[in-house]
């Protein structure tokens, strides 16, 4: 029967174990294991532990205005914690250490946060199958062929556009829900419907509009992407919008707008404003709006909504 002990001693080696494997320590330095039995008949670091008692008693003998008494410094010596103090004691209190003069240390600059991003290889594998991409259909196809971005894993299917080749707008959204996974198509579902209800109210429909995603297959559980998810896609959407080469992008909520715009800031600080975007080589303006799932959600803020997409008619009849 294994000992409590020993069970401990196996619990801290797993999770010290699991701590190497999460910081990266994945390979051993030597490339031969170390047989520590055969070395000695006590388990490596007991060294340290028993110079650490030591000076811990030492220090504690120090701190004390009286001579500690055998017992105490036996005491310190077998353990690496301090004794717990006496309910009551005619011994004299041991003198507090005074507070430093010295002004205090400047804490050190906090690291910034590392923005997340994909790696390196996806974004440049992208990128080379993008710009080889003579036409809309051999980018389709190597985008269903791209394996770069984990969302493929969990798709049923790609969803790259839907609408019009060439136009002179474009609406990007955020990633296909389930429907358009199903489908195949980007905006098919409900929101999609309402899409085609909003873009009809200022006379745009298939035929005179392009209607995509910032990535193409659709989250598990309808999440919003991940930045990296959709830098990865970027390249691909980039070429796209490149060979679609609309006047007017036109972006369905926060995540499209986070993304063209590079903004960290929240759909309802983008909204209505309109921006210079370029991409291709030429300079777009694009207005974000509120996503049409949003609006299914809250038919309140559909009155925001309708002034952008009058900003976007008047825009358009210039």
């Amino acid at each position: 029967m294994i000992g409590p002990e020993t069970e401990h001693r196996a619990k801290t080696a797993a999770a010290l174990l699991d701590w190497y494997a999460e910081m990266g320590c994945t390979e051993a330095v030597d490339e031969s294991g170390t047989d520590w039995l055969a070395k000695s008949n006590t388990a490596p670091g007991d060294d340290v532990r028993a110079a650490i008692n030591a000076l811990t008693a030492s220090s504690s003998a120090q701190t004390s205005t009286g001579a500690s008494s055998p017992s105490g410094s036996s005491r310190y010596a077998k353990s690496s914690s301090p004794p717990r103090p006496p309910h009551a004691s005619n011994q004299p209190a041991p003198t507090r250490t005074p507070p430093s003069t010295q002004p205090p240390r400047a804490p050190s600059a906090a690291r910034p946060a590392a923005k997340p991003a994909p790696a390196d290889g996806a974004v440049l594998e992208a990128r080379i199958a993008a710009t080889a991409a003579p036409t809309l259909e051999a980018l389709s196809a190597a985008i269903a062929s791209f394996d770069g971005c984990g969302l493929k894993r969990t798709a049923k299917n790609v969803c790259v556009f839907r609408g019009a080749e060439t136009a002179r707008i474009a609406v990007i959204g955020e990633a296909p829900g389930r429907d358009e996974d199903l489908a195949g198509k980007p905006f098919v579902g409900a929101a999609g419907q309402l899409l085609d209800r909003m873009l009809a109210a200022i006379g745009l429909n298939e035929d005179n509009t392009h209607i995509t995603n910032v990535v193409y297959w659709r989250p598990p559980g309808n999440r919003a992407p991940t930045p990296q998810e959709v830098q990865t896609c970027q390249p691909f959407l980039e070429r796209q919008l490149e060979m679609v080469d609309p006047d007017v992008l036109f972006l369905m909520g926060g995540s499209a707008a986070k993304q063209i715009f590079a903004t960290t800031e929240g759909i309802m600080r983008t909204r209505g404003k309109w921006r210079t975007v370029n991409i291709g080589g030429r300079e777009r303006r694009t207005l974000a709006t509120l996503h049409p799932a949003y609006l299914l959600r809250t038919p309140s803020a559909k009155h925001m909504a309708w002034k952008d997409l009058q900003a976007v008619r008047k825009l358009l009849a210039e």
